[in-house]
């Protein structure tokens, strides 16, 4: 009980909460690439393009981010710099496709544009491949 308290944390419980946080980042966001890459010849018909570069090329760039580098980020592998993609997808989302509605439509990419902003600052901790090749 005293420990639900404190205010104390250590460098283990850091680690752990940043696997965590990039687990489920990258394994909750893998099925929504995923599915646009098995269908992506349906899919590409009715997809936004926010950036003027061709629904193809949205397409493929947000199936680059929310499929590869999610598991890029699943594996701790390069976290800092797949999750830059991660965030240019979900900041697309939020502000330019569900027009800033935070509590609204854009809640969801809300959430995950906050949790890669953190993975950015945190990097992703001990139990992850850019640790163990780092070392």
């Amino acid at each position: 009980m005293k420990k639900l308290f404190s205010t104390r944390y250590t460098e283990n419980s850091i680690a752990f909460s940043l696997l965590l946080l990039r687990l489920a980042l990258g394994i909750l966001m893998i099925p929504h690439g995923f599915s646009k890459l098995t269908k992506f010849t349906t899919v590409v018909k009715e997809f936004p393009d926010p950036i003027h570069l061709g629904a193809t090329v949205s397409l493929s760039l947000v199936i680059f981010a929310e499929f590869f580098c999610a598991v890029l980020l699943v594996a701790g592998l390069m976290t800092r710099l797949v999750v830059i993609p991660l965030i240019i997808t979900m900041g697309v989302a939020v502000f330019m496709i569900h027009n800033s509605d935070f509590f609204g439509e854009a809640e969801q990419a809300t959430l995950y544009l906050a949790g890669y902003l953190v993975l950015l600052v945190a990097g992703p901790g001990k139990v992850s491949m850019d640790r163990m090749l780092g070392n």
